[in-house]
């Protein structure tokens, strides 16, 4: 899918906390064709900048994808791991994965399960999974082999990626929406911005390292000191579970997510009744979404902004493949865009004074 693109070559880019530097480069090389000035802070986040007279607008994704990390290698030549971000055991349960040697070096390897035959009528067979239970069979026959082969302590480890769009045109299933997918977004606004005559100064880009602890977005944030932040993330609808489950928000194809509440981040009142103001004149699709976890604009708050998140609905974030609709990220788009041009000092203003 062609309108896709940008995002097919980010999700395929391995990336999990602390180990970004092939998603910075990337994106790096996006913001340069738009402009001259980029800023970095020293956890790695980065941003392009156009410099206008109105507010201070921040949109950012994050670069990093949950995953595991090589934490030792057995004499056998097994790889045992540690989990980067919030992940269950059972997801990578007999999953094929990729240790990242260097950029241009991965090593493919399976989780490996342990056959009914070998378990049946043990405690082991009931008992729950736990990343101490598991394995990485990289087919190395020793530690020294696996040595050899480059595999060392502190190397990601990340799913072997199945990019693919849906039966209905729509939906596309990848490994890491969450959220490279903020990220391209973050792009596109960016480029599409700069032809546009909009009245804010718009620093857009990716934070670092918000997969376990929100870091990059704070040490940006008050880098910048933005009027507004948005961060761009994708969040776990309950489109599939029953109707009336606490968790049931938000449904793929029916637009962006106004994210009222999370346990960090109540949606500042002002910014919330503008968003639905904004929405309902533009005629863009927005549904509401209650979450139990966090994004960047929870860190963000303590730079001083006013943050808040525009989420793109995605089932299954969090595991080796995820879904998204094209019909969303659509709405994503126009929503950004539609709020790019229209803040400005007197909407600022509007804003503050509905806390």
């Amino acid at each position: 899918m062609e309108r896709m693109k940008l995002y097919e070559q980010l999700v395929n880019l391995p990336g999990i906390a602390g180990h970004e530097s092939m998603v910075r480069s990337f994106v790096k090389e996006e913001l340069e064709k738009h402009t001259d000035e980029i800023i970095q802070d020293r956890l790695g986040s980065i941003f392009g900048v156009d410099r206008k007279k109105g507010p201070t607008i921040m949109i950012a994704g994050h670069m990093d994808e949950v995953g595991l990390m090589v934490i030792r290698i057995t004499d056998e030549g097994f790889i045992k791991m540690l989990p980067i971000g919030g992940i269950q055991a059972e997801v990578y349960y007999s999953q094929n994965m990729e240790v990242i040697i260097s950029p241009t070096k991965r090593i493919k390897g399976l989780i490996g399960a342990i056959p009914p035959h070998i378990n049946r009528g043990s405690d082991e067979a009931k008992k729950d999974l736990s990343f101490d239970d598991l394995l990485l069979d990289i087919g190395a026959s020793s530690k020294q082999e696996a040595l050899d082969w480059g595999i060392t302590v502190g190397q990601a480890i990340v799913s072997q990626n199945n990019y693919y769009v849906m039966e209905d045109g729509k939906k596309i299933v990848s490994k890491a929406w969450d959220n490279r997918f903020g990220v391209g977004m973050a792009l596109e606004v960016f480029a599409e911005a700069k032809k546009l005559n909009h009245p804010n100064t718009l620093i857009c880009g990716a934070t670092v390292q918000e997969e376990v602890g929100l870091r990059g977005a704070t040490t940006a944030s008050n880098l910048v000191k933005p009027d507004l932040f948005i961060a761009v993330d994708v969040s776990p609808v309950g489109d599939f579970l029953s109707k009336d489950h606490p968790r049931a928000f938000g449904k793929l194809g029916e637009g962006f997510l106004i994210r009222f509440y999370d346990p960090r981040c109540i949606m500042h009142q002002g910014i919330q009744g503008y968003f639905e103001k904004l929405a309902r004149e533009h005629h863009i699709k927005c549904q509401y979404f209650l979450s139990m976890g966090g994004t960047d604009a929870a860190a963000a708050q303590y730079s001083g902004a006013i943050a808040t998140t525009v989420g793109l609905p995605g089932r299954y974030i969090h595991t080796n493949a995820a879904i998204i609709d094209v019909r969303d990220v659509e709405e994503v788009k126009k929503m950004l865009l539609a709020l790019v041009m229209n803040f400005d000092e007197a909407a600022l203003r509007e804003v503050k004074k509905n806390v």
